[in-house]
């Protein structure tokens, strides 16, 4: 929708864009000023290109103060719309350039905690988060194939029903932990099955979602956060195939060579580690491949 404007009004909201942006000029640190400036320039931009009205923009700045007010040190907002408008997957497209053959960088989520328990090889991050049990497997190397020993690999997931440990209110510690590759750069642990869960959608970015008629769906996925000396950091998931949500995501997350098969195993069927299991499992194997820092 465009509206026409005199060359005067023009003129004039032109003035105050350069105004504004040369009230940056006695910044002393360069690339703030930049980002000032830039910032200045796209936001008066769009302002003018949608002709904003003045209720829209008080919409906008409650909106914003929603946000503020529902983000706490267990659920961050702000991160979530940042997600949803696709802010997120750019910014991590910008710093995680393709390099050779490096496994692809995606989301990191708002859900990651500091000081997660360390499980040794093989250990169970559930830490009694229900859900389909899960045989995690893989490889850590750099980009010639080279073993990346005592790789730390950061992971979490939520439960069958979608929540994150800190979605709970009691505390609890489940579906996360952190363990380290051996020398050979191997790693394996138990989780649980991936499904489909949406963000949450009770605050002001699930009623943008709503009013737009998006779905707050998220396709199913488990976290990585992958980190060794020399490398640079990696945050992706892996995602399940033939998941129902797919490339629905509602953080556009999900990239082709992140999609893993994660194979169905019948009741009874023997665990790589002798693990005794009532009911079916599933396993899937993940080799990850870090790029050099600074590529």
């Amino acid at each position: 929708m465009t509206t026409s404007i005199t060359a005067e009004q023009s003129q004039r909201e032109q003035a105050l864009v350069d105004l504004v942006v040369r009230s940056f000029d006695t910044c002393e640190d360069e690339r703030l000023k930049f980002l000032m400036q830039s910032l200045v320039k796209h936001l008066h931009a769009y302002l003018r290109e949608v002709r904003l009205t003045e209720s829209e923009w008080e919409r906008a700045i409650e909106f914003l103060t929603q946000a503020g007010h529902i983000t706490d040190d267990r659920r961050q907002e702000f991160i979530l719309l940042s997600d949803v408008l696709g802010l997120s997957m750019q910014t991590i497209a910008i710093n995680n350039e393709a390099f050779a053959n490096a496994t692809e960088a995606t989301v990191f989520g708002p859900f990651f905690v500091e000081g997660s328990p360390e499980v040794p090889i093989g250990g169970d991050i559930a830490f009694g988060a229900t859900g389909q049990a899960c045989w995690v497997e893989g490889t850590v190397t750099d980009t010639n194939g080279t073993p990346v020993p005592g790789a730390r690999i950061e992971v979490w997931e939520a439960d069958e029903d979608g929540f994150y440990d800190v979605q709970y209110d009691d505390d609890r510690t489940s579906a996360r932990a952190h363990l380290f590759a051996d020398a050979d750069g191997r790693y394996s642990f138990w989780a649980i099955t991936p499904t489909p869960y949406p963000i949450p959608h009770d605050g002001p970015v699930g009623q943008m979602l709503e009013a737009v008629g998006r779905s707050p769906w998220r396709a199913s996925h488990l976290h990585f956060m992958v980190t060794a000396p020399e490398m640079r950091r990696l945050v992706t998931h892996i995602f399940v195939s033939g998941d129902e949500i797919g490339w629905k995501d509602s953080v556009f997350g999900v990239k082709e060579s992140l999609i893993k098969d994660f194979e169905l195993q019948s009741a009874g069927t023997p665990t790589p580690d002798g693990r005794a299991l009532e009911g079916d499992w599933t396993r899937v194997q993940f080799d990850i491949v870090l790029a050099p820092e600074g590529a």
